[in-house]
């Protein structure tokens, strides 16, 4: 190793999803090969896992398979596939599939988030999870073995809501169940909420709000009122957990394990840790973000900036974000965007039909182009999809 190689900052990105990606692309571009900092990004696969399109994979359909060390190629960021198993926070310190050990000066911590599978009894041994592609591809094989029978989509929120009526096109043949306590879009305004609702019951999709599954078992799901519903597949979409590692490495974190962020994504108990998308538990002046593809670009692109405002002696500046629209699928020719003020709250302007399917689908294939236009725009500022245009964020010098 060359003394310049020597000095160089080691940045650690872990995850490469919206926000993971986000963050290593930006800090790649605006240093180069050349520049006094090394990024690495850690991912358990090579390949770009699109969440808005997993109810697309998981009934089959093809989705274009997006290669990230392809995309990082010219940058000069180092792409490293194994999983995360621990971080060591005192030492600066990470471990890969239990064998090997990368060492970071900063840290860019976005494992993201994963259905909730241990809460309820059943649904880590008998249920289906959109986690991943693989996940659900396993989901897609399971549905086009089946001739009949119920499939149940525990968990009535977006995804939920997308799936069930993903399945119920694609399957005709098949009755699709939707269970949750809350009725889905029930935060949106009444004309969206109605869109919705006529969508599922022209699809065929059996909703049933207030209701709470107790326990899930291989041929049928458990209620909390004692019925049952039987079931040939059980869905799984029902709340999000976060990796334990943040927690165990002593991170500060809240009551679900979101690392406890201050104003420019900094770990407040370890400052040289940046956390971002679902990983972080971030408070804006409206309260804590939710995890979103449509907050967790800028949280990355946020972290990086911060990184570099740091790195050349000045304070990072505080993230700042407001939610602009809730776009959800029913169909492949049928959707409904609910566009809301920035703190996710709806506002009376509502897209449905054909014309929401198509926002919606513009949305969902914005990042991996703005992925590219970040690699080749290091000195212009990022750019990520917002309402289905770009938004372009100086970097703050």
């Amino acid at each position: 190793m060359n003394a310049a190689a020597a000095r160089r900052h080691e940045v650690l990105v872990l995850g490469a999803g919206y926000a993971g990606l986000s963050a290593a692309i930006q800090l790649a571009a605006r240093t180069g090969k050349r520049g006094h900092l090394r990024v690495t990004l850690v991912n358990p696969y090579d390949t770009f896992t699109e969440r808005l399109r997993l109810h697309m994979t998981a009934t089959g359909q093809e989705t274009a398979e997006m290669d990230i060390p392809a995309l990082l190629d010219g940058t000069g960021a180092e792409f490293v596939r194994g999983w995360v198993t621990a971080v060591d926070a005192a030492a600066k310190t990470v471990r890969i599939d239990d064998d090997r050990i990368l060492r970071y000066d900063t840290l860019v911590y976005g494992l993201g988030s994963v259905a909730d599978t241990i809460t309820v009894p059943g649904v880590d041994e008998h249920a289906y999870t959109l986690n991943s592609a693989q996940d659900a591809a396993l989901l897609a094989d399971r549905l086009a073995r089946l001739g009949g029978g119920t499939v149940v989509v525990g968990g009535s929120g977006l995804t939920g809501i997308e799936a069930a009526a993903e399945i119920a096109e694609q399957y005709p043949q098949l009755q699709v169940v939707l269970l949750g306590r809350g009725e889905p879009g029930a935060s949106m305004h009444p004309k969206a909420k109605a869109h919705l609702d006529a969508a599922l019951a022209r699809l065929g999709v059996q909703v049933r709000s207030g209701v709470e599954v107790a326990k899930v078992l291989a041929d049928s799901v458990e209620l909390a009122d004692g019925t049952g519903v039987e079931a040939a597949v059980v869905l799984w979409t029902s709340g999000t957990r976060v990796s334990p590692l943040a927690a165990a490495a002593g991170l500060t974190v809240d009551e679900r394990g979101r690392v406890v962020t201050d104003g420019a994504l900094r770990s407040l108990s370890h400052p040289d840790v940046y956390a971002v998308g679902d990983a972080a538990a971030i408070r804006q002046g409206y309260g804590v973000m939710h995890g979103t593809c449509q907050g967790g670009m800028p949280t990355g692109v946020h972290a990086a900036l911060a990184i570099l405002r740091v790195l050349a002696g000045k304070e990072p500046k505080p993230f700042r974000f407001g939610y602009y629209h809730t776009p959800v699928s029913l169909g492949r020719n049928d959707g409904v965007v609910q566009f809301t003020h920035p703190d996710d709250s709806p506002r009376r302007i509502v897209l449905t039909g054909k014309r929401a399917a198509k926002y919606k689908e513009t949305v969902t294939a914005a990042p991996w182009p703005t992925f590219a236009r970040m690699k080749k725009m290091p000195a212009s500022g990022a750019l990520w999809p917002h309402g289905g245009r770009y938004t372009r964020i100086r970097s703050a010098k």
